[in-house]
This record gives structure tokens, C-alpha cells and sequence, in this order.
């Protein structure tokens, strides 16, 4: 259903990855997108059109607090309401700590929690305006233990599943739920990029799942789906849904846990 009984849905980095398909995804079940990338996505946006959603798309870097208050601007005016927020926008840092600079941490943390919190303080007020809707972030279960050589993404995952739960805590009672999903490794681009770096490559993650295997973009998507729809998950609220095929679950040692596939 599209028109102005849609559900609306708002999606950062869009473009490609758990973003692209978690667009694919809430087209395929009625929701009108707003879409936000750095840059114009025609190709995207043609794609989430073809599977009958009404859609826009908005060009920017959301750690600009205009760029995102111009974004809101739009949806509003286009379909004035929002109901769901996927923070979904991220990048990934790899260093050992003593040499990552402090323009490199401050970037990442601007990226992956304070554009996050950005987007969900312009969005929410619109949300809290109706008493009604539902914020997903895409965290990480990098936010949950340490990993070694990621000090600013560590950081910024941890910070913002905090900001998950304190979201929960202050909109719940109005209406707004917050939620974050944390996915174990998943095959995208900034996989590949960080794997072309040389610090670790596929056997090393698929040896480390109980399943044997990455996660799919489809596989997170679907969990954020779960938590953005009302009649699905009308109750979770301040929750961190982990989509690791086990990885947080299994304490076992390598051979151990290769042992029982």
C-alpha cells in the first residue's frame, strides 16, 4: 500500500549493503523510503520504485545538522510523518590504538554515533509529535566485546547501543520505540575493503561461527524489519537483537567448535 496511509520509513546508507537491502526489503512490504547517501542514488532508488514503493532520495553527509534537518524537511513535506528510523549508516576503522590519530577516532565516532544521534533527535521529534513509531540501529557486536585493532569503531558501537537503550528509556512512554540490531560479520563492500587490507580474511570469520558462514545482508535486514513493525514487535523496546550466527553465543575453543559441524 502506498499513498498516504504508507508506513514511511527513513534509511542512512542506503546505497548499498545491509542499507540497500533493508530498502528492497521494506519496499517489498509497503513502506514509503526515504532514502540518504553521500552521494545521488538513481540506480537505488529505480530499484525500491520497481517494487512498488513511493520513494525519495536526498544526497548528503549526515554529520552535518543541516544536511539532516534538510532531509527531514523533505520527508516531511512529501508525506508528512515518519514511522520508522534505520540508522544504518557506518564505516569501519582498522589500527592498532597507539597509532590511530585523533582526527581518524573523532571521524569514525561523528559517522557511527553522533550522526546516529543526529538523525534520531530530528526524526524523533517528529515521531513524538504522533506518539507513535520505532528507531532501529545498526550497532554491532563489535558494541558488545572488545575486538582487537578497532578502538574507534569499538567505541562508536558500544556508545551507541548506549544511546539505544537510553532512547528506550526517555521515548517509550510516548510512543517511540528504540531498538539496535548487532550483526556479526556480513559480507558487503566495506568487508571487502577491510579484507584487501590484509588483517584477516574469510576463514577467519567463518571459523570463528557456530553456522559456519558470513551473515547476509538479508539476514540483518530482516531482523531490523522485525523491530520496525509494530504488530511484530509492539512490546521490544531497548533491545539488542544479535544476528551472529552464534559468534557471541560459543565460548569454545577452534577445534572444539570445528568438532561439531
Amino acid at each position: 500500500m502506498q499513498g498516504s496511509d504508507a508506513r514511511v520509513a527513513v534509511i542512512t546508507g542506503a546505497a548499498q549493503g545491509i542499507g540497500r537491502r533493508t530498502a528492497e526489503l521494506l519496499a517489498e512490504r509497503g513502506y514509503a523510503l526515504g532514502l540518504i547517501d553521500l552521494l545521488a542514488m538513481p540506480e537505488r532508488l529505480a530499484e525500491v520504485q520497481r517494487r512498488g514503493s513511493e520513494a525519495l532520495e536526498f544526497a548528503g553527509d549526515i554529520t552535518d545538522e543541516g544536511v539532516v534537518a534538510r532531509f527531514a524537511a523533505s520527508v516531511r513535506e512529501r508525506w508528512g510523518r515518519v514511522d520508522v528510523v534505520v540508522n544504518n549508516a557506518g564505516i569501519s576503522s582498522i589500527a592498532p590504538a597507539e597509532t590511530i590519530s585523533m582526527r581518524d577516532f573523532r571521524r569514525v565516532l561523528d559517522v557511527n554515533l553522533v550522526a546516529p544521534f543526529l538523525v534520531a533527535k530530528t526524526f524523533g521529534a517528529m515521531m513524538l509529535e504522533k506518539r507513535s513509531g520505532a528507531i532501529v540501529n545498526v550497532a554491532s557486536i563489535a558494541g558488545l566485546f572488545g575486538i582487537a585493532d578497532r578502538a574507534a569503531y569499538n567505541a562508536s558501537k558500544h556508545g551507541l547501543i548506549g544511546l539505544t537503550r537510553t532512547l528506550a528509556a526517555e521515548w517509550g512512554g510516548r510512543g517511540v520505540r528504540c531498538n539496535a540490531v548487532c550483526p556479526g560479520w556480513v559480507k558487503t563492500a566495506m568487508d571487502d575493503v577491510d579484507q584487501a587490507k590484509g588483517t584477516y580474511n574469510d576463514a577467519d570469520i567463518v571459523g570463528r561461527v557456530p553456522m559456519g558462514r558470513f551473515a547476509s545482508a538479508d539476514d540483518v535486514a530482516r531482523a531490523i524489519a522485525f523491530l520496525a513493525d509494530a504488530t511484530e514487535s509492539p512490546f521490544v523496546n531497548g533491545h539488542t537483537l544479535v544476528v551472529d550466527g552464534g559468534w557471541t553465543a560459543d565460548a569454545s575453543w577452534e577445534s572444539l567448535r570445528l568438532s561439531h559441524r
